[in-house]
């Protein structure tokens, strides 16, 4: 299965017959995920309506080059920064002489020009007007500059006429741009997650906290999200937004961490502690902050352990299938399988955080899951796409 992460898609619907599959094509991006504008141009208008087009995408359709309600009036570069994919469907022979010839008179047209984002067009024209020698030379650079065509395919046309020109189906034109539907196989359950570093204050300015950026576990949030569960993360510090749909719930310390997740534990389907808990604190909290002494070079600070959220859990008598992470600079996997049996949990991802591949900061992972029935690698890849993985295996344990 090809899973993608969510993406922001902008369908242009340009002026042909096929344009009445337009609609299809928005509901079946939007199916897998994607959050769809859409870009009608005057030629499409004659086709299909505006009106239309908004009630199936849930946003205003864009329909001119400036805009008095963008910033600055300059819709056309908001519009081109926020797609990460744009796809003509239907793309007339007209509009492919306007990007093979880098013509920009309308707002469609200017978005091709100021976007990076990858463009994809999928050709709906007459049989003739396809195979004819200018529109080939046109889909040769079209091709040139880096577009992506899709289609088109054979079989009877509106004209009454039959051969190549048909557009592409629009589940057809959503799997290659958005991938596989992801299952809802985690439809109706609630999964709690930690996520991000602790921080164990020394006073009230200084504190001990680790490298966790919070990716992974945001990651896995948001992976979940869309497979139909009903997510909460409880998060230490991290400077990132809340995954669309989640709860967040943000904690400082170990403890503060322990206090909400056993708040909730116990209604909970799956539990999974990707956060990097610290083991220890500060045995003493400075109520002021903690001058620097001119006549020593040194400073001891007592340390006393950390409540461990994971074998808390672990040692419920009913407790939700529950993950643990291993972060590790060696041994991972003797490490890991050590942790999975002490915790008594059902799985360990497992994932080195020494060198070059660490997995901190990294918008990346390489991990190892430890189940008591042995070890699996998994694919690498960004970090939604690995929690894609992961998750897959957690849905098979929810299920078992």
């Amino acid at each position: 299965m090809n899973f993608r992460k969510n993406k922001r898609v902008l369908v242009g619907v340009t002026g042909g017959i096929a344009a009445y599959k337009s609609p299809e094509l928005v509901r079946r991006l939007r199916d897998r995920g994607c959050e769809v504008r859409v870009v009608l141009t005057e030629g499409g208008k004659n086709f299909i309506t505006a009106l239309t087009l908004q009630a199936v995408s849930g946003y205003p359709v864009h329909e001119h080059l400036l805009d008095s309600d963008a910033e600055s009036g300059m819709g056309h570069i908001e519009l081109a920064r926020w797609a990460d994919d744009i796809v003509v469907a239907p793309a007339t022979a007209n509009f492919l002489a306007k990007i093979a010839h880098g013509t920009a008179d309308d707002l469609l047209s200017t978005l091709i020009l100021a976007t990076t984002a990858r463009v994809a067009v999928a050709p709906a024209m007459n049989q003739q007007m396809w195979s004819h020698p200018a529109t080939q030379k046109n889909l040769q650079a079209v091709r040139d500059l880096g577009v992506e065509i899709i289609g088109p395919g054979q079989g009877d046309q509106a004209c009454g006429e039959v051969g190549p020109g048909r557009m592409t189906e629009p589940d057809d034109i959503a799997q290659r741009i958005a991938g596989d539907g992801i299952p809802q196989r985690l439809s109706g359950r609630k999964v709690l997650l930690t996520a991000g570093p602790t921080w164990e204050a020394l006073d009230p300015v200084r504190g001990i906290t680790n490298h966790s950026s919070g990716k992974m576990g945001y990651a896995l949030a948001q992976a979940a999200a869309d497979m139909g569960a009903i997510v909460t993360i409880v998060s230490g510090p991290v400077s990132l937004s809340a995954p669309e749909g989640v709860d967040v719930v943000p904690v400082q310390s170990a403890q503060n961490m322990l206090d909400a997740v056993m708040k909730r534990v116990t209604e909970t389907d799956v539990f999974i502690a990707v956060a990097a808990v610290a083991d220890y604190r500060p045995a003493d909290v400075s109520e002021q902050k903690i001058k620097k002494s001119d006549s020593a070079d040194t400073m001891s600070i007592t340390m006393v352990k950390n409540p461990d959220i994971l074998a808390s859990v672990g040692e419920q008598s009913e407790r939700p299938v529950t993950v643990g992470f291993a972060a590790e600079t060696e041994n991972l996997l003797q490490n890991a399988r050590k942790k999975l049996k002490s915790k008594n949990v059902d799985m360990i991802v497992a994932n080195s955080v020494s060198g070059e591949e660490s997995a901190f900061g990294s918008d990346r992972n390489r991990v190892t899951l430890v189940t008591p029935s042995g070890d699996e690698p998994l694919q690498d890849g960004d970090k939604y796409e690995v929690s894609m993985q992961i998750l897959s295996r957690i849905a098979d344990l929810v299920s078992s």
